[in-house]
C-alpha cells in the first residue's frame, strides 16, 4: 500500500510543470508561462499574426484604451492559485475577441496544458496546448 503512495505522489505533476513556453490550438500561439509570486502568469511571445506583423496591435480589446498595444507580449495567463495538481481561479484573456474569461489550467502530462476558460459554467471551451522544446 505504501508502495502504491509513494508511486501515485512521484507521479502526480508538481506545480512548476506548467512553466515554460507553451503552443496554444489555433494560430500557433506560443505563451511563455513562468512564475509570479505564489501564482503564474503567461505572456504571449509570438503567433501566426505576429509572425506576419510583428507591430500587430490589440484591436478587439473590449478597453479602448488598450487596443493601440502591441499583442508581443501581452499577459495572456494570470490570478491562478494551485490545488489538487491544477491551477484554477485564475484569468485568460482572448485577444481575437478582446475578452477575459475565468480559466483553469490541469497539467496533463510533461508535454500537454489543458486550458479551460468560461464565460460561464457550463459555457466553456477547452483547448490543449503543447509545450514548446
Amino acid at each position: 500500500m505504501l508502495t502504491m503512495l509513494f508511486a501515485a505522489f512521484l507521479a502526480a505533476p508538481s506545480g512548476d510543470s506548467v512553466l515554460g513556453q507553451w503552443m496554444t490550438e489555433t494560430r500557433h500561439g506560443i505563451v511563455n508561462i513562468q512564475r509570479c509570486g505564489p501564482s503564474i502568469c503567461g505572456t504571449l511571445m509570438t503567433s501566426d499574426g505576429i509572425k506576419a506583423n510583428p507591430a500587430l496591435k490589440d484591436i478587439n480589446n473590449k478597453d479602448e484604451k488598450l487596443r493601440d498595444r502591441q499583442l508581443k507580449g501581452v499577459t495572456m495567463l494570470e490570478g491562478f492559485s494551485q490545488s489538487d495538481g491544477l491551477w484554477d481561479g485564475g484569468t485568460i484573456y482572448n485577444a481575437e475577441d478582446g475578452r477575459i474569461y475565468k480559466a483553469r489550467i490541469t497539467p496533463v502530462d510533461a508535454d500537454h496544458l489543458k486550458l479551460r476558460g468560461c464565460v460561464f459554467v457550463p459555457f466553456c471551451k477547452t483547448q490543449t496546448w503543447t509545450r514548446v522544446r
